[in-house]
């Protein structure tokens, strides 16, 4: 580390003022950050003082993410694998074949290394085509700016490849990180003014520009000419059979997003992100309170023709990506409420929206992306709503 430093300490001279790449001062100060602590500190009297500042926190979501990234390589390999296994689908998988074999590990489901190394070979291309893309218009708007890069977007490029399937094209992955970045964050000035969360922004960019290769049944198992439906979606439609277990869906083992597929893992991650107090507690217990009560309120409704009337709430605490836009979206400190009490609002109204989209719109299974992106807007109306109240109390005990 202390070459690293010193070639650090060597190579500033060209990006600070007066230097040739001094137009790129604030990448080479996002390398330096990266790695290492600021080296100016705070000396006045006049700035709050806390061990927490915008790395650790951005760092700590990322450890929260680590179980749902482990999950998202061993389960888009598993699924891939016990597809192989069955026959089913397009066997000619070339590269990654030789790859497998070159490693002695082959498509076995039943082996955990060849799981997790064929869903690596899935993930982290998506995972590099998404720093590298969204890390360019970071700095671009950062030099622009004269601003530092914040570490925020290091959480938004673990988040995007997460909530996409397996068999997504690279170049779309490019063109929704792109658009996530620039219009759902940057044209609001950037980090800390994004009324959007950027991860959900690209995805629902992709979902309906491009609904052919982010929806439907093709595009969750990561086997060419293989057409299987998520547990959602099988509860959607009277004429499937559910195929999968309460526990296959609560562990994961399921068909889906790459990162969404496990409640376990986004439990544990919640756990984390509770006791660190980075995540909000009451947005993630409101969001379950508003999805059990609504889902309950389905069930006694009933309908002759719509299934999911009669999904329970602990199916839909497990399917789809509630779990993990529960945990890791709706608590976004940016695009959530500020205020107590609009924070249990806000987790509610997730939690009901998703439902009524889900049950009520059985064309379009999943409804926690729009119920959060939705829920987004009304964010800064829902503040102002409780300040205002909040004043108007306080004024009347001075009456």
């Amino acid at each position: 580390m202390k070459l690293l430093r010193r070639f650090l300490d060597a190579q500033g001279k060209h990006f600070h003022k007066g230097g040739k790449l001094a137009g790129l001062f604030y990448l080479y100060e996002a390398m330096d950050t990266l790695f290492y602590t600021p080296g100016k500190v705070t000396q006045s009297n006049v700035h709050v003082r806390d061990v927490i500042d915008l790395k650790r926190t951005m760092m700590m979501v990322m450890y929260a993410l680590m179980p749902a990234v482990l999950m998202a390589l061993y389960n888009t390999g598993y699924q891939a694998n016990l597809a192989l296994a069955q026959g089913l689908g397009d066997s000619q998988l070339f590269w990654q074949a030789q790859f497998m074999q070159w490693l002695g590990v082959g498509f076995n489901p039943a082996n955990l290394w060849s799981n997790l190394l064929h869903g690596a070979l899935y993930f982290f291309p998506v995972y590099i085509v998404t720093l590298a893309v969204g890390g360019f218009w970071e700095v671009l708007f950062a030099c622009i700016r004269k601003h530092e890069v914040n570490e925020g977007f290091f959480v938004t490029s673990m988040l995007f490849p997460l909530i996409l399937p397996p068999t997504i094209p690279y170049w779309q992955v490019a063109v929704g990180i792109s658009f996530g970045v620039v219009l759902g964050k940057e044209v609001f000035g950037g980090v800390g003014m994004n009324i959007f969360n950027p991860a959900l922004t690209g995805r629902v960019f992709l979902f309906f520009a491009y609904p052919a290769q982010i929806s439907g049944d093709k595009v969750w198992v990561a086997v060419d000419g293989l057409s299987q439906a998520t547990p959602l979606a099988q509860l959607a439609d009277p004429a499937m059979q559910l195929s999968y277990t309460w526990k296959d869906a609560f562990l994961g083992l399921i068909p889906g997003s790459m990162g969404e597929t496990s409640a376990l893992a986004c439990l544990l991650g919640a756990i984390l992100l509770i006791i660190t107090g980075i995540g909000s507690w009451r947005i993630i217990l409101s969001a379950v309170a508003g999805l059990v009560a609504f889902s309950l309120l389905f069930n006694v409704v009933g309908s002759a023709t719509n299934p999911m009337f009669a999904v329970t709430p602990a199916w839909h605490l497990v399917v789809g990506g509630f779990a993990f836009g529960a945990v890791f979206m709706a608590t976004d400190p940016v695009s959530a409420p500020l205020t107590i009490n609009g924070q249990y609002l806000y987790g509610f109204l997730i939690g009901a929206l998703t439902i009524m989209v889900r049950v009520v719109n059985p064309a379009f299974p999943e409804g926690t992306m729009l119920a959060i992106l939705f829920m987004n807007i009304f964010s800064p109306l829902i503040d102002r709503v409780i300040i205002n109240r909040n004043i108007k109390r306080r004024l009347l005990r001075n009456v």
